[in-house]
């Protein structure tokens, strides 16, 4: 089913990642829980951060359309939009979590972490996903970040509808598509308009899905159509509560 625009504000910190190159591309998930534990040790962590899922990287999974650049994609949702900011000046978080990114990632976290506004574009049926802001562990994820652009222009309204390319193809098997729009400009590089979630019962789905995306200079125009992007094909290799 189709979603209504007056669903209640999600606020979500989002993250592309790239591991740390002298870690194995096995290694990363592993590792990247390893640092996620750490956040048990920060109180305002807990109390600014609802629920996390991890999406690493489905490493055998090849299709044109997908990206090997990038390893992973972190979904944090928060208590409130003003936790997206408050959690890089907290001083547990400094002492704790960001000492430990270099070993883990190839950046500091907030180099590539982006502040959105979630909106559910489509549910199979109404009780799903309702009742659960992130996917749970092992849920298959295709992620895309969509139309970039480094020159901030205002936060984006998101679609009342799915667009019509969001839903084509192998799209169509999805059983839910949420749509992440950016509230505030991002590090450089990383200034997607759009960053949506469609989520599949099987890897064979979500292959079949990034095998039929249609990145052809045709598909970049328009306001939903993809522009700069990048596509990953994910699974949810922990959460948290």
């Amino acid at each position: 089913m189709m979603k209504e625009k007056n669903q209640p504000t999600v606020w979500k910190m989002i993250y592309l990642a790239r591991r740390n190159p002298v870690l194995a591309a096995a290694d990363f998930p592993q590792a990247w829980r390893e640092h996620s534990a750490l956040g048990r040790q920060c109180k305002n962590v807990g109390q600014r951060v609802k629920a996390v899922a991890q999406c690493s990287r489905q490493l055998p999974a090849d299709a044109p359309a997908l990206s090997t650049d990038y390893d992973g994609v972190n979904l944090m949702v928060l208590a409130d939009r003003e936790a997206g900011a408050a959690i890089w000046d907290d001083a547990e978080t400094l002492a704790i979590m960001r000492p430990d990114e270099p070993r883990v990632f190839a950046d500091y976290v907030r180099n590539f972490s982006v502040l959105c506004r979630q909106q559910v574009l489509y549910e199979r049926m109404a009780a799903d996903a309702a009742a659960a802001l992130l996917p749970q562990k092992a849920q298959v994820m295709l992620i895309g970040f969509l139309q970039r652009s480094d020159e901030w222009q205002g936060a984006a309204t998101s679609p009342i509808l799915c667009p019509a390319q969001w839903r084509m193809g192998g799209l169509n098997q999805a059983s839910h598509i949420v749509c992440n729009t950016l509230d505030e400009k991002a590090p450089a590089g990383y200034g997607y308009r759009y960053i949506v979630e469609w989520w599949f019962d099987t890897v064979e789905q979500a292959l079949s899905a990034a095998q039929s995306l249609d990145v052809s200079g045709a598909a970049q125009d328009g306001e939903f159509g993809w522009g700069e992007h990048v596509f990953i094909l994910t699974e949810v290799t922990h959460t948290r509560p």
